[in-house]
């Protein structure tokens, strides 16, 4: 069937926030793009905001999310075209994180795995893993979860 996951390259989405785990996914999501000939492609969501009253500062606010998105997505790009001669994708979403991520799944066929860093402290894997598990059975696509802890070492030689 043209279109459908199975004949397209496949595209690792990695998430970009602010975790420590995120860089562990990144890497994960770069390493196995090169080494299966697939793309990476980066979602970051902008969370709806609280004051919806101040129009302008609500604006302001996202406009100022997506210069910091832009700016850290760089940091990463750059870093996988110079070491890895991986161009990403960004896409930017803005709404609650879980339900973009299921959008831009359910959007764009050619993602073909999902890959979630996972942290390693007391609180457990972070809210994005913890609610992403629990609807893995529905998903059309797999999930990777990175643990945030592992070595570049360790993922280097399991990708």
């Amino acid at each position: 069937m043209i279109g459908s996951r199975e004949n397209m390259m496949r595209k690792f989405l990695v998430i970009l926030d602010d975790s420590r785990e995120c860089l562990n996914a990144m890497r994960f999501a770069t390493l196995r793009a090169r080494n299966t000939g697939g793309r990476v492609q980066i979602l970051a969501v902008i969370p709806p905001e609280e004051f919806q009253t101040w129009i302008g500062v609500a604006d302001l606010m996202q406009e100022e999310a997506r210069e910091r998105i832009e700016a850290h997505y760089e940091v990463f790009a750059k870093w996988m075209r110079d070491r890895h001669g991986i161009e990403p994708e960004l896409v930017i979403r803005n709404g609650e994180p879980v339900n973009e991520i299921l959008c831009q799944i359910r959007d764009d066929p050619g993602i073909g795995v999902l890959v979630l860093g996972a942290g390693a402290d007391k609180n457990g894997p972070g809210p994005l893993v913890t609610q992403l598990t629990r609807t893995a059975g529905t998903l059309p696509i797999p999930i990777t979860i990175v643990p945030g802890e592992m070595s570049k070492e360790r993922l280097e030689a399991i990708t």
